[in-house]
């Protein structure tokens, strides 16, 4: 079992990315505790420490996307584990907002160093018939049950502990359970004197220029775009979800539980769409069916009156949305730019979309928040850039029928 690539490189690096979104969605249970104490206040200060980590994670995808081929994988994200985890364990002494702002743009950057080198273990270790599945297994099942467990997890903690211990207990999984776990079972490459099932891909290549023709040209940025929007929305409701459950009178295990509810239900439907969109290759339209599906039901919400009907759209529009959108995007990206563009388009479409995407609905949510008293206006904006969004990545995966798989 342990030598099987599908745990060794699938299972492993999905325990990582398990704990790095934990350590992404925690300060939205923390802050409320921290506001107090540390005197957090003000618009631009909460959205600033909820975003700062999208800012640092923008600006490393981008360039690290591009530095990604001259870089050792094993190395680079054991050290960058290692940093992001001591970070979050000093996280629980700070003093200041500042200091907590800090801190969170150091996580964003550590993790979007870490991120693009999980698609290296992917293209080495698994052939074209397997790839789907490794980084859904990595991707996919590392970011939502981390979401849908952690929600659960932390907020009892952050409820009888208290805000310091959900920083401590968060940044030591990494450091005495990822960083072991990446030492023992990571390896670059498989051993091709004794892997019978090696990947039938080219050799990656060691580095070399990359130009815009290599990402597609103009249409690759339709797709910037739909993961901009996919950002948006994702993020604008990740962010915020534990508090504006709370708003719709939801508390104490409730409000863990309803904060997890999108993303359990996102696990079971991707198993369903996952098998469609093999069958009939239409991941394009599968995609765009889930951000302008998402982008309708945040658009209702103004229209419904009960706290369990605006329960209900926010879940369907998150778990609708991810189980289409995120099981098809990467395949989407993978095959319709050249592979040696595939590190760089990583970065460039996760640094714009989950970064720049995300701290701007961090910022729009926020100050509408401020403004209305409720999340339901900022959640209408969301609605209405994902749809956009959906109309955008159908255009692109119309433009690519027909091409041949780029080399």
């Amino acid at each position: 079992m342990f030598t099987s690539k599908w745990f060794r490189i699938g299972v492993t690096l999905m325990v990582g990315l398990f704990v790095a979104y934990l350590d992404r969605s925690n300060l939205s249970i923390a802050l409320p505790g921290m506001e107090k104490e540390l005197g957090i206040d003000g618009a631009a200060t909460k959205s600033l420490a909820l975003t700062g980590f999208l800012i640092g994670y923008a600006l490393a995808n981008f360039f690290g996307g591009f530095l990604a081929n001259r870089l050792n994988p094993k190395i680079t994200i054991v050290t960058m584990v290692f940093l992001w985890s001591v970070v979050q364990i000093m996280t629980a002494w700070i003093t200041s907002a500042a200091l907590l702002i800090a801190f969170r743009i150091i996580l964003g950057i550590a993790e979007g160093i870490y991120w693009p080198q999980q698609f290296r273990f992917a293209r080495a270790w698994f052939n074209k018939d397997e790839i789907t599945r490794g980084t859904n297994l990595i991707q996919f099942y590392g970011q939502f049950l981390a979401l849908s467990l952690g929600f659960i997890i932390l907020t009892p903690i952050f409820d009888h502990l208290g805000w310091k211990w959900v920083f401590y207990i968060t940044g030591g999984m990494g450091v005495f359970i990822v960083v072991p776990m990446f030492l023992a079972f990571l390896k670059n490459s498989p051993d091709k004197a004794s892997a019978p099932d090696e990947p039938a891909a080219d050799p990656e290549p060691a580095g070399g220029k990359i130009s815009f023709s290599d990402l597609g040209g103009a249409p690759f940025l339709l797709l910037v775009f739909s993961y901009f929007a996919n950002g948006m929305l994702f993020w604008g409701i990740t962010l915020f979800i534990p508090m504006a459950v709370l708003s719709l009178g939801f508390s104490g295990f409730s409000q863990g539980a309803a904060s997890a509810l999108p993303y359990f239900l996102a696990i079971l439907l991707a198993i369903p769409v996952s098998w469609y969109s093999d069958k009939t290759q239409k991941r394009g339209l599968i995609a765009a069916c889930g951000l302008g599906s998402a982008g309708l039901f945040l658009i209702a919400l103004p229209f419904i009156d009960s706290p369990f009907g605006k329960l209900a759209l926010i879940t369907l529009a998150i778990a609708w949305f991810t189980s289409c959108y995120t099981t098809n995007i990467w395949s989407i990206i993978t095959s319709s730019v050249k592979k040696s563009a595939v590190g760089p388009a990583a970065g460039v479409i996760n640094g714009v979309g989950a970064g720049l995407g995300g701290t701007t609905a961090g910022f729009v949510v926020q100050y509408l928040q401020s403004w209305s008293g409720s999340y339901v206006p900022g959640f209408t904006v969301l609605g209405v850039v994902a749809i956009l969004g959906g109309l955008s990545v159908y255009t692109y995966s119309r433009i690519i029928a027909g091409r041949p798989v780029t080399a």
